[in-house]
């Protein structure tokens, strides 16, 4: 299988084997457990090959090649992903570095993206041109998976979910034909490759409506324990009251070296942001702060989301239709509660991340385009969980954990009378465990059917990830 592929790909793909010692720099990076790109170790696995396509032709002689032979295979775009198995295999890895294209088309206000890229690279090209797209909120994050699962940006109360502005996929079929995909050409795959992940081939390209931009307001504040109630009652005032969809918040509640405290991300999509939508954030004591005028990356940056470099973790979700005062305070509570627990099971660090949004964010797509989410009747809110450790020993333990601490504000939830009991989960934050009929809904028979008529030969299976 080994010279197969070498043979098959182009000489601008590289290809290299277990053992390796030519491997490329972005190899050596992706490994090296000190690097950001490998924040995440559980989600690794030690592949028989590393192949680096240069070209979608590339992409589609490799999955030629996997499919014949039958051979376990895994796709890892910009990466940011910690379920084991999604974005890792002892298979083949194929990883889209090469597809790090960003090109801005004035003449129709999009950009084609290369599914290798992480936003950061894409924000930083595109503000040169004075436009932006609807991409990630934070550092690190690769834009094919969170593109594919949906995508909840600073943009998204302006202009919906970055699905919702996806123009174009170029894509790589199962049979390794390569394709472009449009909601005229293929409005059935367009549908599926909104949410439905790898399941349909690999996306090698995306093409994204760009929106104009300027300087924003924002950046970090982080809060010490002692302030925690009064950082509460300010993040439930803004989800409750404000109205403006120029503004929003991350509240992280986190345990980090012994002590809880509040990572506090404030976004304006303006110079200034008008006053009284963030006076009461501002009026608590903080303990550092990074708040200003700036570029979009550079908000974006100001979050140190690749904190736990080096670490093991996993995330799981819990999807919420308000964050009240009594909810916020269940979470802080499970924050302390699991923090000091897990700490004596090599947990380096416990948060969960309030993401408010505008009741109207899903009003910027329909579920006969888009496969998710599977309904846009009511406005989720994804909670994200993410549990850092660093003992291999101690998977079972972390991901029992944070199953348990999900239920526990789900519970919550629904006891104060919010209709989540059978919420869609958001995939891009659901731990590995979540059945489809909880991402997908109703929406999961016209998936299976579209995967059938695409993969007849369930190529896509070989991979790793959400499998329709």
């Amino acid at each position: 299988m080994s010279f197969k592929l070498a043979v098959a790909v182009t000489l601008y793909a590289s290809t290299f084997f277990l053992g390796a010692s030519a491997a490329p720099r972005s190899l050596v990076d992706w490994l090296n457990p000190n690097s950001t790109c490998s924040q995440i170790k559980n989600a690794l696995s030690s592949s028989s090959a590393l192949c680096w396509p240069g070209t979608a032709e590339d992409v589609g002689k490799i999955l030629q090649i996997l499919a014949a032979t039958n051979t376990s295979f895994a796709v890892k775009g910009g990466g940011h992903a910690s379920n084991p198995g999604f974005s890792s295999t002892t298979g083949v890895h194929i990883s889209m570095t090469r597809f790090s294209e960003v090109t801005y088309h004035p003449e129709s206000s999009t950009a084609d993206i290369g599914a290798g890229n992480v936003w950061d690279t894409v924000y930083n090209v595109l503000e040169e041109q004075g436009v932006m797209v609807v991409g990630g909120r934070v550092t690190g994050v690769g834009v094919a998976g969170f593109t594919l699962g949906g995508g909840y940006s600073w943009l998204t109360n302006q202009y919906g979910l970055t699905i919702d502005t996806v123009v174009a996929f170029e894509l790589v079929l199962p049979n390794g034909t390569v394709t472009t995909v449009t909601e005229s050409s293929n409005p059935d795959l367009m549908f599926a490759l909104k949410g439905g992940y790898n399941n349909f081939g690999i996306v090698t390209k995306f093409t994204l409506k760009t929106f104009a931009q300027g300087q924003v307001w924002g950046g970090l504040l982080t809060f010490t324990e002692n302030v925690i109630p009064q950082v509460t009652a300010a993040a439930a005032n803004f989800a409750a009251n404000v109205t403006d969809p120029k503004a929003g918040i991350i509240t992280t509640y986190n345990f980090l070296l012994g002590e809880p405290g509040v990572s506090q991300i404030l976004f304006y999509d303006g110079e200034e942001p008008p006053a009284g939508i963030f006076d009461e954030f501002l009026a608590i004591p903080h303990f550092t702060e990074d708040i200003k005028t700036r570029s979009f990356s550079s908000l974006v940056q100001a979050s140190p989301s690749n904190a736990t470099s080096g670490t093991r973790g996993i995330f799981n979700t819990v999807s919420l239709l308000e964050y009240t005062p009594e909810l916020l305070d269940t979470i802080v509570n499970e924050t302390t509660y699991w923090g000091s627990t897990l700490q004596w099971s090599s947990g380096t660090f416990i948060s969960y991340d309030v993401e408010p949004f505008r009741p109207s964010l899903f009003s910027q797509g329909s579920t006969s385009t888009s496969a998710y989410p599977p309904s846009r009747a009511q406005p989720l809110l994804p909670l994200n969980l993410y549990f850092a450790y660093t003992d291999a020993l101690q998977d079972q333990r972390f991901y029992d954990a944070i199953r348990q601490t999900a239920a526990t504000i789900k519970a919550k939830a629904v006891s104060l009378g919010q209709a989540v009991a059978d919420a869609p989960m958001y995939g891009n934050y659901a731990i590995f465990s979540t059945p489809l009929e909880t991402i997908y809904g109703e929406q999961l028979p016209r998936l299976r059917s579209i995967k059938q008529r695409y993969d007849p030969g369930n190529v896509m299976a070989l991979a790793g990830g959400w499998k329709i």
